[in-house]
């Protein structure tokens, strides 16, 4: 009997048992894929019971028989239960959860954050954003996407500059652009070619590029802005700017080994371009005309005043040797300059390798991107090749790295300004009788009988000023050449659950070489000219970061850091030239015409900053959070007994919502928070005793010591800026809606500026911490999933920010710096001024603002100059949406800049050479200028005199005023455009390739609004802050539409 009741108990418990261990499985994919994921959590509810699911996304659990339920959990997605039941196999689909995606972002050093705990504000930009229209400059990417941002692209030019502002312009001398951070690398962003230095007058130069744009795009997983010091506050002294944080993609999460490929062509052409007339031509004489080859005659004068055209008139004309030397048809060529420009083509083909196990990742890049420019004969190319890997070396070690070369080309590019190396200032004077196309074929034109290339250069229709614009685009190359290497390699040592330590190094190195060679027979070098200039750049960080988190009560938190780093910069440069050419076409050092001596200049420098720094998070509830950071720097650019300066900030951040019910889901989630915080910024090297440079004399024979004519200061302190700043973050309807807002001010103090000092010191300036810039302003964002179901997703986004700039003060009785400037047009810090005026010439008005005029009718100059514009835009915004219906998606970004000014040479020189529409007023009849006459000491009379068109425009308009060429900047334009079709993956059936997509796109499709004539508003001399606010014939900016094709497999 015993047997029986223990035989029946053991079978009653094994049942039992049995029925407790039944194992469900399944396989969890992506929704949108149909792809397995690999590491998603599944957990038994209410047990610790939970396994991850494997490459393939499948998984294996044990269960009760009576069932329960199951929770998927994954970073990204939306978590999911499902009931058990009596199911053995549960398959599930998850969908990416937008809102948990928001709630983690990248702040300093790399480190992920809740975004509720973070006290100042931040803003993501995904890579899939950026890359969405292919825009090859990642900076200008960012425009209309950011609140706070202000973008300005240099030129339409292949590899051309673009500078970025955050919150406006804190120094009055050094750089206002912020730090960027690839990685957790700082890397440098500084500008390359003459066309950047405000030194170079209105001749202008050559632009090479900024550093940002060697970036691969292609690489990029998101950008997280930190905008202002509050933010930005662990970065250091080049951190008062605030940083670009660049997190590129990795391998992870790849199921087994991935491929990825993407090919891109685009076609860009002048977004606009001047209004000429079309009415009259070469000449200074409303009556005749006669070319005459050489400095003579009319064929001497490149202005459009001449006799009218399309009336049947004939003329001797630079092309009528083809007529034996006898008159030409005197007609109109109104797409001589449009003709001029070639359609430019980008072709950007990226390919990329993947993979990922349980103990590592990698990922493996390369780029090539092939730019022909709209100017003929003028490319840039560049070929990125980037490699990134994790793994795992023990239980608590971990090592990754990343590295990437890249190397950029150009054959030749256009210079820009007011020089006849630049086609574009030619389009300005050309003959509106000039067909340019047919210089094109300038091989089989004969050669210039006079003037300055006889006998060498092709005829060409004015050889006093100008010269052939193909053949100098042939000819009078601008090469440029570089090789760089940025990367990092990081071991990261976990001692427990809440303690680790990661040790860090990283470098950023290039190594570039720039050419200008003019042939000869160049107007503006008759006897050649060529010169190199190489430069050599590295940087190194060394780091470390000890990090300890933890709930320390039921209620409390703490998570708290502590680092260092070791900084060292180097930077080294050799430029050569040679004035004059023996032998035509060879361009070397040693080609030097007899006699002269060619002229070699050496620099180096060296800065190093030791760094410590910390930081501190408490939280209470999960939902009260204050945040202290300090930081302090050692720096060799600074005196030894005052090289140290430190920063602090703190930030607390109140997530209302989680302490308060408001027992409504259309308030989902309000978070409050303020933050203060200083930042320093310190100075370049050789700043605090007298340099001594060494350069030829006359005979070339001795070294000569020089002396600079500013005088340093050995007791410079670092500039601080110190900010506030406070806002909200709100969502609305389960986060179907975001709103984030945000005010702040940050003042800069002991500015780094030289001021005038007496010259019987035998200096002209002398280095001091003066002056004071306040910037203030409110930045607003707003996000809406306006509709989102299976089948249909539609998104809003917008931004805007307003900013108030003032110069308070620039120390003692200094009413004005001056930043840059062309001709008679400076750009200036003043004193209750923003940031950035234009000052110069204006015309002479009476009491009641009304231009005087003098006896001839035309109007008279004030002699002393005047504010004549702002260069900052008060406010800057964005709007965009996408669209998604099943595999079709459709997304467009406008994006607007408002209360800026700009000088306008083209409407300068155009004006007054009478080759732009307004100049037809009064060409026959004379003009009668608007305004008055005085005819006693405070008397005046409407003006009544009339004047001829062509003295009254050249009086208005030329170097010696600058008013009239003054123009509200205004703008709101089209930026992006794009249309695809993504190709199910259930249609593919066992074809290896997966996810197709085709894209139409477009970038920079319109002006919206302006009311500038002649050119586009988004343009700027160069990348300096003296450059703003100038437009010097730029090459014009691109209108870009073209397509790409994107699959894996």
């Amino acid at each position: 009997m015993k047997k029986i009741l223990l035989t029946c108990f053991m079978l009653v418990f094994v049942l039992h048992a049995w029925a407790q261990d039944r194992t469900v499985s399944g396989t969890v994919t992506d929704a949108e894929s149909g792809e397995g994921l690999p590491g998603v959590n599944v957990l038994l509810k209410g047990t610790s019971q939970g396994v991850n699911t494997d490459l393939d996304g499948n998984y294996k659990i044990s269960v009760p028989s009576d069932g329960g339920t199951l929770v998927f959990t994954f970073i990204g997605m939306a978590k999911q239960q499902v009931a058990i039941g009596s199911r053995s196999v549960i398959d599930v689909q998850m969908e990416a959860d937008v809102q948990q995606l928001s709630e983690v972002v990248v702040t300093a050093f790399g480190v992920e954050r809740e975004e509720k705990a973070i006290g100042y504000a931040t803003q993501t930009v995904s890579g899939d954003e950026i890359t969405k229209t292919r825009e090859t400059n990642v900076v200008n990417s960012l425009s209309g996407r950011i609140s706070g941002v202000n973008v300005t692209s240099a030129s339409g030019q292949p590899g051309s500059s673009s500078r970025i502002v955050l919150r406006g312009a804190n120094s009055l001398t050094g750089n206002n652009q912020p730090l960027f951070v690839i990685d957790g690398i700082p890397i440098d962003n500084s500008t390359s070619g003459s066309a950047n230095n405000t030194n170079n007058g209105p001749f202008g130069g050559v632009d090479h590029g900024n550093g940002a744009m060697d970036i691969n795009p292609n690489d990029i997983a998101s950008i997280n802005v930190l905008k202002g010091a509050n933010a930005a506050a662990l970065y250091g002294s080049r951190a008062s700017n605030g940083v670009i944080l660049i997190t590129t993609k990795t391998g992870k999460g790849t199921k087994g080994i991935g491929v990825s490929v993407s090919s891109n062509t685009t076609f860009s052409t002048p977004l606009r371009l001047p209004d000429f007339q079309n009415s009259y031509g070469q000449g200074a004489s409303l009556y005749n005309f006669e070319y005459v080859d050489g400095s003579n005659g009319d064929g001497g004068i490149d202005e459009s005043w001449g006799p009218a055209l399309d009336q049947g008139y004939e003329f001797t004309q630079w092309n009528s040797y083809e007529n034996g030397g006898a008159p030409l048809p005197w007609v109109s060529q109104p797409n001589n300059v449009r003709d001029m420009y070639d359609t430019g083509v980008d072709l950007q083909n990226s390919i990329s390798v993947a993979g990922s196990n349980e103990g590592g990742s990698f990922r493996l890049s390369y780029t090539n991107l092939d730019s022909k420019g709209m100017i003929p004969n003028t490319d840039y190319s560049r070929n990125n090749i980037g490699l990134k890997a994790a793994q795992v070396l023990s239980d608590n070690l971990k090592a990754d790295f990343g590295v990437n070369y890249v190397k950029a080309h150009s054959d030749n590019k256009s210079a820009g300004g007011y020089s006849a190396a630049n086609p574009v200032q030619q389009t300005i004077w050309s003959g509106r009788n000039v067909d340019l196309q047919a210089l094109r074929d300038y091989k089989n034109l004969p050669r210039a009988s006079a003037g300055t290339g006889a006998g060498i250069v092709p005829i060409n229709w004015n050889t006093r000023y100008q010269n052939n614009p193909f053949w100098a685009l042939d000819n009078n190359l601008n090469g440029f050449d570089k090789d760089r290497v940025y990367g990092y390699a990081r071991l990261t040592y976990d001692f427990t659950e809440n303690l680790s330590l990661f040790v860090r190094s990283g470098i950023d190195s290039y190594n570039q070489q720039q050419s200008t060679q003019r042939a000869v027979g160049t107007n503006e070098n008759p006897n050649g000219f060529f010169s190199t200039f190489g430069q050599v750049f590295s940087e190194s960080n060394s780091d470390f970061l000890l990090n300890y988190n933890n709930d320390i009560a039921t209620d409390f938190s703490v998570n708290a850091s502590f680092g260092g780093n070791v900084r060292i910069n180097n930077y080294s440069s050799l430029y050569g030239e040679a004035t004059e050419l023996q032998i035509p076409g060879v361009y070397n050092l040693s080609n030097v015409r007899s006699g002269i001596t060619p002229v070699y200049q050496n620099y180096s420098e060296q800065k190093n900053v030791q760094s410590l720094y910390g930081s501190a998070q408490f939280g209470y509830l999960n939902a009260i959070f204050l945040d202290v950071t300090a930081r302090n720097d050692w720096s060799s650019t600074l005196p030894l007994d005052n090289n140290s300066f430190f920063y602090p900030s703190a930030s607390l951040s109140v997530v209302v919502s989680d302490l308060v019910d408001f027992g409504t889901d259309a308030l989902s989630f309000l978070k409050v928070r303020g933050s203060w915080a200083q930042v320093g910024n310190d100075t370049d090297p050789y700043e605090l005793q007298q340099t001594i440079s060494f350069a030829r004399d006359p005979f070339g024979t001795i070294l000569e010591p020089t002396e600079g004519n500013r005088l340093l200061n050995p007791e410079l302190k670092p500039e601080i800026t110190t900010s506030t700043e406070f806002g909200l973050d709100a969502r609305f309807f389960s986060g179907r809606a975001n709103l984030q807002a945000t005010y702040y001010n940050a003042v800069s103090t002991d500015q780094i500026v030289p001021v005038q000092i007496t010259g019987s010191t035998g200096y002209t300036s002398r280095v001091a911490n003066v002056g004071r810039v306040r910037n203030s302003g409110v930045e607003l964002q707003l996000t809406a999933d306006i509709i989102r179901n299976d089948d249909f997703q539609w998104s809003v986004f917008g931004n805007w920010s307003w900013i108030d700039n003032e110069v308070e003060s620039l120390g003692g009785d200094l009413e004005a710096l001056t930043l840059g400037g062309q001709w008679n047009v400076d750009v200036q810090a003043r004193v209750g001024e923003p940031y950035g005026v234009l000052y110069g010439p204006a015309y002479l008005k009476d009491p009641e603002g009304n231009i005087v005029h003098d006896a001839n009718g035309l109007p008279r100059i004030d002699e002393t100059f005047q504010v004549l514009g702002n260069v900052t835009p008060d406010w800057t915004g964005g709007i965009g949406t996408s669209l998604t219906y099943k595999g079709i998606t459709l997304s467009t970004l406008v994006d607007a800049k408002w209360g800026n000014d700009i000088y306008s040479m083209t409407t300068t020189w155009g004006r007054y050479a009478g080759v732009l529409e307004e100049t037809l007023l009064g060409r026959e009849t004379g003009l009668v200028g608007e305004g008055v006459i005085q005819v006693g000491e405070d008397s005046y009379i409407p003006n009544n005199i009339v004047a001829t068109a062509r003295n009254y425009n050249k009086r208005a308009y030329s170097n010696s005023v600058a008013e009239g060429s003054v123009f509200d900047g205004s703008f709101v334009k089209w930026r992006e455009l794009s249309i695809g079709y993504t190709l199910p993956n259930s249609l593919l059936g066992d074809f290896p390739m997966r996810d197709i997509s085709v894209n139409l796109i477009g970038r920079n499709l319109a002006i919206l609004y302006t009311t500038i004539p002649h050119i586009d508003p988004e343009t700027s001399f160069g990348t300096a802050n003296g450059n703003q606010g100038l437009e010097f014939g730029q090459l014009p900016s691109a209108r870009s539409m073209g397509f790409n094709v994107n699959f894996k497999f």
